[in-house]
């Protein structure tokens, strides 16, 4: 009788156990991974519509939903500050680059150009909430010691801290730039790994940084910023080789071929059509074979830069299945905007009689035959850039989609319903803050700042209880060099200055016609109206001052005139192809 109740004893004890280990189980708070890539375009990647080989990004993709309505800022640093901290980058420091300010900006509240202390970043709460916070790769947020990553939460970190620079050493982006900043922790580099390599590198680091601390039972948030495939183009040099030959048809039959494959895939409806293509880009048929094939290369040498990264992402993929960390992560990739059209080597050529031109002559290797080899200047220009963001008009540094739209991937622990495409939701790179804070279970009351973020969380979304964090009445708006954007349901209007854009305002229905090759602002004035309202809201909230001096000033000098008639191959639309292909 008594082993039969020291039996049953033991039975109510280890049920008890059991009971208490589960439910810490079920309360173990979420990892988190956020890997962004730089200057990537929107149909670059296979599961995206594009040739280049990416089989770990469409792993992911099958593992998790794509989302094809991700809006981010124009350029990078402004991305960055906006994912760091959920709130608008003109509030935060970031109105406009360090590198390009304008006069009536300079010394005014929110442009500051680097990511100021006014408000936590999401590595500083989570790290105040029992995180672990690692960061590896490319900051662009700030250089001096306050403002590096060691000094915004991240208790592990290896920066570069420039916008970008050679993947091989300490060159930096320019002059001023060289040598190039990078720190770990919180102590300045002298000296770099051995054999760096800047994907490779970043990526060992962030999985040495969580190795560290894998057994401890803390979760991690953890950042990678890839520079690839930023430019200069480089590669290891077997990799250099890979691509021989896939671009050899050109780019006008390269981006129909991407718009069909998105079709097949479901990220764009049958009825798209293409964005207009760059009017002072000729038609690749209208190239001599030798030039043909010397352009091709350049396209080329981007593909292996990117094949490169995602070999990487894979690796890290492997460690984090390998040590039974991936089933309680989340994982968020997407890139920080669109493809960059400039070409700094070929422009330097025009003007060889300055100092910034010799820089580049004595500090990069130019020539066809060293193209994507450490130490070259390479750039695909923008020929390939309109490839890289089909089917969207517009490139880095716009308020057009090709801009601003950026391919996401989000992988769930107990991911539904595995390889969808959701173009329902609208989403911002404000949100991943957040969302973030919510799962981890991260109130307001858990952390003081001065301002509320403004992002909406993706929680019920990612759980499935919603299709979208936002209604047909909320809106993402975007502004940087006077280029500006309101996105709001199926609604857009857009301003660029010339010559890319009209100056003006454009309406476009991004749902029927996401090329914005149509303009309805004529058709539809109470539309405009509305949303321009929406504009001078978001304005007067975020403090947005418009720059009196651009990028864009004299560009229309240095660019042939755009073509006055509606063409097919160029134009916008008229009031006739409006009319019947948005009724």
């Amino acid at each position: 009788m008594k082993t039969q109740n020291y039996l049953s004893w033991i039975a109510i004890v280890l049920v008890g156990a059991l009971s208490i280990n589960l439910t810490a189980q079920s309360k173990k708070k979420p990892n988190f991974l956020v890997i962004v890539a730089d200057d990537m375009g929107y149909s670059d990647m296979g599961s995206f519509g594009g040739e280049i080989n990416t089989p770990n990004l469409d792993k992911l993709a099958k593992e998790g939903t794509r989302y094809t309505n991700y809006y981010v800022a124009p350029t990078c640093s402004p991305t960055r500050s906006m994912l760091l901290t959920g709130i608008d980058n003109h509030l935060v420091g970031l109105g406009n680059m360090y590198e390009y300010p304008a006069p009536n900006q300079l010394n005014e509240k929110g442009y500051e150009g680097y990511l100021t202390n006014d408000v936590p970043t999401i590595a500083e709460i989570l790290k105040d909430n029992g995180y672990h916070t690692y960061m590896a790769g490319k900051w662009h947020l700030g250089k001096d010691h306050d403002h590096i990553p060691a000094a915004q939460g991240f208790e592990r970190s290896f920066s570069m801290l420039s916008g970008s620079g050679s993947y091989f050493s300490f060159n930096g982006p320019d002059e001023d730039a060289t040598p190039n900043h990078f720190v770990e922790d919180d102590k300045y580099l002298d000296k770099l790994p051995k054999n760096y390599y800047a994907t490779k590198t970043f990526t060992d680091k962030i999985i040495s940084y969580i190795d560290e601390n894998k057994n401890d039972g803390k979760p991690f948030f953890a950042y990678l910023a890839h520079q690839a495939p930023h430019d200069p183009l480089m590669a290891p040099d077997k990799f250099l080789r890979k691509y021989k030959g896939v671009f050899d048809k050109g780019w006008d039959i390269l981006r129909d071929e991407r718009l069909e494959r998105m079709v097949e895939l479901g990220i764009l409806s049958e009825k798209t059509e293409m964005g207009e293509r760059l009017w002072y880009v000729p038609g690749f048929d209208k190239l001599k074979p030798l030039s043909q094939v010397v352009t091709a290369r350049k396209m080329e040498v981007y593909a292996a830069v990117l094949d490169y990264m995602d070999m990487e992402i894979g690796r890290l993929m492997k460690y984090l299945e390998d040590n039974n960390l991936r089933e309680n992560t989340y994982i968020v990739f997407f890139s920080d905007n669109g493809p960059d059209v400039n070409d700094k080597s070929s422009t330097y050529k025009k003007y060889p009689a300055t100092a910034a031109a010799n820089w580049m002559a004595k500090t990069y290797k130019h020539g066809f035959q060293n193209w994507g080899r450490a130490e070259s200047f390479t750039a695909y220009g923008p020929s390939w850039a309109q490839v890289s963001c089909a089917p969207f008009y517009g490139f880095k540094y716009t308020t057009y989609d090709g801009g601003i739209r950026s391919p996401l991937i989000v992988v769930a622990p107990n991911q539904k319903d595995k390889g969808t495409v959701n173009t329902k939701a609208i989403l911002h790179v404000k949100d991943i803050a957040p969302t973030f804070l919510e799962l981890a279970g991260v109130g307001n009351k858990d952390y003081k700042s001065t301002m509320v973020m403004q992002g909406k969380s993706w929680k019920d979304m990612l759980e499935g209880s919603t299709i979208s964090p936002r209604t047909d009445d909320d809106y993402i708006g975007t502004e940087l060099w006077n280029a500006k954007s309101i996105r709001k349901g199926d609604w857009k209007i857009v301003s660029v200055p010339k010559p890319i854009g009209t100056g003006g305002w454009q309406l476009f229905n991004v749902k029927n016609d996401p090329g914005e090759r149509f303009d309805l602002a004529k058709k539809y004035p109470e539309k405009l109206n509305e949303m321009k309202k929406d504009w001078e809201e978001y304005r007067t909230q975020n403090n947005i001052i418009l720059p009196n001096r651009t990028t864009y000033d004299g560009m229309e000098d240095k660019l042939p005139p755009r073509p006055s008639v509606y063409d097919p191959d160029f134009g916008r639309g008229s009031e006739k192809v409006e009319t019947t292909n948005n009724n």
